[in-house]
C-alpha cells in the first residue's frame, strides 16, 4: 500500500508512511488499496487529517466481490472409476476493473482437476471484463469455484459408475509425489486419503426423536417449516485444496526484529494482524524459542521491516518464519557466552519453561538471570523458494505449498418448499502443527459457517451493472441459528518443512471446501442436479 500511494502522489516510498489501526476480519480487503489512496490525496491538497467511513451500502458498491463463474466438465474414467482425462472451460467475470482476476484465474485453471490424480487434462480459462462490479480478492478466490464444479462432477460420475461418491474420490486421491496437471510435483504433505477416510468413518448424526418434530429443527426454521414427512436426509462430501503463500513468480519474503530486553520480548515486523491471527503466532513463537513469558507485538507500520501483502495466511509461513529465525539468532546470542563460559557447545544447552539448562545438569539458570543488564536484538528474513508463471501451455511450479480438507455435509431438504437445513459437518484438516488449539477450532469453524452462506443465501443481485440491494436486506448471512453442528474428526499434523514450527494457514480451505460439501448432500437429499450457487 505504501508503494501504490507513493507511485500515485508521485512521491519517494521514503515518504510515504503507513501506520496500520486494528483491522480485524478484513479477509483480502485490506490489500485493495482504492480507498487508501484518495485518502492520501485528500489529506495532500487540504493539509488536514481525512477520515473515511464507509456504510454498507458504501461496502456493497465499492468492495470488490468474488468472481461470478461459468464452468464446463467432462470426466472421463475406466470402469472402476479412474479418472483418465478432465476437460474443463473456465469463465470469469471480472467486472468492470481488471483487480485480481489473473491470480483468481490462475487458481482456477491450476486446481480445476481438484486433489485427484488426473493423467491427462485440457483446461481452459477466460476472465473477461463487464459492466458488472468489480471483483477482486476473496477468500479462496478460484479455488472454490472450482471446487464446486469438479465436486459435482465426482458426484455424477459415481452415479454413472453406480458407486459409492465417497469411494469414487478414495480412488483417485492425490499423495505426496504425484504431479499435478499443471506439471508440478506434489512435494509438500498431502493426507488428502487420510482425510478422506477420517470423515467418512466419523459417527453420523442421529434423527429428531421428539415426535413432532420441533419446528427449529425442520428446514427453514420456525417461520417456514413445511411437511415433516416432506423432510429428506442427505449426505455429501467435498475435498478442497489452496494454496499457501503467492504465487505464479511472486516475491514472498517478509523480514521481522526481535528485541529483548529486562526479560521482556518486543515482535518488529509489517505484519498487519486482521483476524488471521499472526499476532498470537508471533509471542507464541518468541516465547517457545526464548522462554521469556511477557511477548509485545508493537504497533504495526510502514517504518517496520516489511512483511509483504497479507493474504492467503501467509503471515503464517513468511512473517512467522522471519520471527521464528530472528528469535533464533537472539537465541544463540543469548546462550553463547553461558556455553563459553562452561566450556561447551550451545547445541547442549536448552530453553524450557523460562530455564537455560545443560544436557548433563552442570548448567542451570533462568532466562531472565541470563538476561540481566543485557538487551539483545537481530533481524531476520525468511523467503521461501521461489515459484515461476505458468507458461504457455499452464505449465509451471508456480506454488509454494499446498493444504487440503474434507468435510462431510449432512443435510435435511424438505423436497415441497426446497429450504435447506445444514445440520452438521464433519471436517478433517490438513494442518501442518497445531500451536494454539483453540485458535484453530475457531477459525475452521468460521471458514465453514461462511461456506454455509456461500452454499444456500448469499447471492450479489446485478441489474445492469448496478448491485440491486446494497444491503443485508437483500444479501442474507447465515446467522447463529444458521451455523451447524461442527464435528472437527482429525486435524492432520504432518509437519511442513518451510514453515515455522511446521504450522499452515487454516481459514481458507474449509471455505473453499464446505459449499461443495453441501451441494452434494442436497444432491443425495433430492437426487436433482444441483450446479448452481448459492442452491
Amino acid at each position: 500500500h505504501r508503494d501504490a500511494a507513493a507511485a500515485c502522489y508521485g512521491l519517494e516510498p521514503e515518504r510515504v508512511r503507513v501506520v496500520v489501526t486494528g483491522v480485524p476480519g478484513a479477509d483480502a480487503d485490506r490489500e485493495d488499496p482504492a480507498f487508501l489512496l484518495p485518502l492520501g490525496l485528500l489529506a495532500l491538497r487540504t493539509g488536514c487529517p481525512v477520515k473515511l467511513a464507509a456504510s454498507r451500502e458504501d461496502s456493497f458498491l465499492g468492495h470488490t466481490h468474488r468472481h461470478p463463474t461459468l464452468l464446463r466438465y467432462r470426466h472421463h474414467a475406466d470402469a472402476q472409476g479412474r479418472l483418465v482425462k478432465v476437460e474443463a472451460q473456465i469463465l470469469l467475470d471480472g467486472g468492470a476493473y481488471a483487480e485480481a482476476s489473473a491470480e483468481a484465474l490462475a487458481a482456477a485453471v491450476s486446481f480445476a482437476c481438484g486433489p485427484y490424480v488426473v493423467p491427462h487434462a485440457f483446461v481452459e480459462g477466460w476472465a473477461v471484463r463487464t459492466n458488472n462490479p468489480p471483483s477482486g480478492y476473496v477468500r479462496g478466490e478460484g479455488a472454490l469455484q472450482v471446487c464446486a464444479a469438479y465436486e459435482a462432477q465426482m458426484d455424477k460420475l459415481a452415479r454413472k459408475l453406480d458407486l459409492d461418491p465417497a469411494e469414487l474420490r478414495a480412488r483417485n486421491v492425490l499423495a505426496t509425489g504425484d504431479v499435478l496437471p499443471t506439471g508440478q510435483t506434489v512435494t509438500c504433505p498431502a493426507p488428502v486419503a487420510e482425510l478422506l477416510a477420517a470423515v467418512r468413518e466419523a459417527p453420523m448424526p442421529e434423527l429428531p426423536k421428539d415426535t413432532p418434530v420441533e419446528e427449529w429443527l425442520l428446514p427453514g426454521g420456525p417461520e417456514g417449516p413445511g411437511d415433516p414427512s416432506a423432510v429428506r436426509r442427505g449426505v455429501g462430501y467435498g475435498i478442497g485444496m489452496v494454496h499457501l503463500l503467492g504465487a505464479e513468480g511472486s516475491d514472498e519474503v517478509a523480514t521481522a526484529t526481535v528485541k529483548v530486553k529486562d526479560g521482556v520480548g518486543t515482535v518488529l515486523c509489517a505484519a498487519v494482524e486482521s483476524g488471521q491471527g499472526f499476532a498470537t503466532l508471533a509471542r507464541q513463537i518468541v516465547q517457545e524459542v526464548l522462554g521469556v513469558e511477557d511477548v509485545v507485538v508493537a504497533p504495526v507500520d510502514t517504518d517496520q521491516p516489511s512483511a509483504g501483502a497479507g493474504s492467503r495466511g501467509r503471515h503464517t509461513w513468511v512473517s512467522a518464519g522471519a520471527v521464528e529465525r530472528a528469535a533464533k539468532m537472539v537465541r544463540t546470542q543469548l546462550l553463547q557466552p553461558l556455553a563459553h563460559q562452561f566450556g561447551m557447545s550451545t547445541e547442549l544447552l536448552q530453553i524450557a519453561e523460562g530455564k537455560i539448562t545443560s544436557y548433563d545438569g552442570v548448567l542451570s539458570t533462568t532466562v531472565v538471570e541470563a538476561l540481566a543488564g543485557k538487551e539483545l536484538w537481530a533481524t531476520a528474513q525468511c523467503r521461501p523458494h521461489p515459484t515461476e508463471p505458468l507458461d504457455a501451455h499452464g505449465q509451471g511450479d508456480a506454488y509454494v505449498g499446498l493444504v487440503f480438507c474434507a468435510v462431510r455435509a449432512v443435510v435435511d431438504v424438505d423436497v415441497e418448499t426446497g429450504a435447506v437445513r445444514v445440520v452438521e459437518l464433519a471436517v478433517a484438516q490438513d494442518v501442518g502443527r497445531v500451536l494454539n488449539p483453540a485458535q484453530v477450532r475457531a477459525r475452521i469453524e468460521s471458514g465453514l459457517t461462511q461456506g454455509v452462506g456461500i452454499a444456500l443465501t448469499e447471492n450479489l443481485r446485478t441489474q445492469r451493472g448496478a448491485v440491486r440491494h446494497p444491503d443485508l436486506g437483500g444479501y442474507a448471512l447465515p446467522t447463529a441459528l444458521d451455523a451447524p453442528d461442527v464435528r472437527l474428526v482429525r486435524l492432520v499434523e504432518e509437519r511442513d518443512v518451510v514453515a515455522p514450527f511446521g504450522a499452515k494457514s487454516v481459514s481458507t480451505v474449509p471455505v473453499v471446501t464446505a459449499p461443495a460439501a453441501i451441494a452434494s448432500a442436497v444432491r443425495a437429499a433430492t437426487g436433482r442436479l444441483v450446479n448452481r450457487l448459492p442452491i
